[in-house]
C-alpha cells in the first residue's frame, strides 16, 4: 500500500465527449491516478460508451478508473471502482456484487453519514465540499476542521474535494486526508497536464502523510512518469 496521496480526477458534461476525453488523456499523462466517470444525465448505453472510452485512455497510461453511480456500466467496463451518492445503491447493496472485482467509494458531506458509510463497507470516502467552490454555489463550505475530524474517526481513506488547489493544499493535507478529487481545477486549466503535474508535484513534495492510504492494487498497465506536456 502506497504512502503517497491520490489525486482524483472528476469528470463532468461541460464539453462534447470528445473534448472531454481528450482532458483526461493529457490530465493521465500528467499523472493523476484515478478518473471517475461522472455523467449523471446519461443513459446506459451512452455511459458504457464512455467508459470504455475512458477505460482505454486510462489502462495505456496505468491509471485507474471509477464509475460514478452505475454499478452495472463499472462491472460491464472492467472498471477498477464504482463511486456512490446519498442516492446511489447502499454501499452494502453495491459491495455484495462488486466485490472483489471493484473499489466501492462514497461520498458524504458530515461525520454521521461517514461513520455510516465506513461501517457499511465503503472502501474509501470522498468529503467535500471543503473550500467554496462554482459547483455547488450558494452552499456553505464544510471547511478541513470538519475534513480533519472525519479523517479522525473513520477507518478508511478519506479524500478531500472542493475548491482545492495549490494556495490551500497544505491546510487540506495537514488533516491526514488520502488525498485530493477535482474537477475544474484540471479540467478548466488551459493545459490539463501541467496543471495535474504540478498537483502531483506539490503532493509528493507534501511533508504530510495519509492517515489511511489509498489502496494501491495492481492497474491495468505498469505506471507512467508524470509530464508537464
Amino acid at each position: 500500500m502506497s504512502t503517497k496521496f491520490q489525486i482524483h480526477l472528476i469528470t463532468e458534461p461541460r464539453r462534447t465527449f470528445a473534448e472531454l476525453a481528450n482532458a483526461v488523456d493529457l490530465a493521465c499523462q500528467g499523472g493523476v491516478h484515478w478518473v471517475q466517470l461522472r455523467d449523471k444525465a446519461s443513459s446506459a448505453l451512452s455511459a458504457y460508451g464512455q467508459a470504455r472510452e475512458l477505460r482505454r485512455i486510462t489502462a495505456q497510461a496505468g491509471v485507474r478508473l471509477s464509475i460514478n453511480d452505475r454499478l452495472d456500466v463499472a462491472l460491464a467496463t472492467s472498471a477498477d471502482g464504482v463511486h456512490l451518492a446519498g442516492q446511489s445503491l447502499p454501499v452494502e447493496a453495491a459491495r455484495a456484487i462488486a466485490r472483489p472485482r471493484l473499489l466501492v467509494g462514497r461520498s458524504v458531506h458530515g461525520l454521521e453519514e461517514a461513520i455510516a458509510a465506513a461501517a457499511a463497507g465503503a472502501d474509501y470516502l470522498t468529503f467535500g465540499h471543503v473550500f467554496p467552490t462554482l459547483s455547488k454555489p450558494g452552499l456553505e463550505p464544510r471547511g478541513v476542521r470538519e475534513l480533519a475530524s472525519i479523517v479522525e474517526a473513520v477507518e478508511v481513506p478519506v479524500l478531500a474535494i472542493g475548491g482545492i488547489g495549490r494556495a490551500n493544499l497544505h491546510e487540506v493535507l495537514a488533516t491526514g486526508c488520502a488525498g485530493i478529487a477535482l474537477i475544474s481545477a484540471i479540467l478548466s486549466a488551459p493545459k490539463p497536464a501541467m496543471a495535474a503535474a504540478e498537483l502531483r508535484e506539490a503532493l509528493e513534495a507534501s511533508p504530510f502523510r495519509p492517515k489511511h492510504p489509498f489502496p494501491q492494487e495492481e492497474s491495468h498497465a505498469p505506471d507512467r512518469q508524470p509530464t508537464t506536456v
